[in-house]
């Protein structure tokens, strides 16, 4: 972390907002743990996490240079990062489901490996927004 990332008082409420976005985010992930969804494609395709995407760019400005501004970072990369890998497990998977449903088993198991990695960003990122520090 650099130093003008310390040196930017951060707003009460800007902790809340952030908050509220995990919240978000972590309530997408039990959608697709309580339903027929996955982990991954609920966070990535549901309401809950989408307002949160949108939650996050319109505040992003507003946190920059405070140690906020990672989780910003942090939860944007990890929603990002999660669609482009659910493409990849896709387009991977679905030549080979004419392949014994070979296809059916790698998306599966790729999905669920992806779900694991949301489940364990949104975790560490609310845990360290808890101790009021950056990611």
């Amino acid at each position: 972390m650099t130093d003008t990332a310390t040196t930017r008082p951060v707003d009460p409420s800007w902790i809340s907002y952030t908050h509220w976005m995990y919240a978000l985010h972590a309530l997408a992930a039990v959608i697709g743990i309580s339903t027929a969804a996955f982990i991954a494609t609920a966070f990535v395709f549901s309401i809950p996490s989408i307002i949160a995407v949108i939650m996050n760019y319109v505040k992003r400005a507003d946190v920059r240079g405070t140690w906020l501004d990672s989780h910003f970072s942090w939860q944007l990369r990890t929603f990002w990062w999660a669609a482009l890998w659910i493409v990849v497990v896709f387009v991977l998977s679905a030549p080979l489901v004419l392949l014994l449903g070979l296809g059916l088993i790698t998306m599966w198991i790729g999905i669920s490996l992806v779900g694991l990695w949301i489940l364990y960003r949104v975790v560490r990122g609310w845990l360290a927004l808890k101790d009021g520090r950056a990611v």
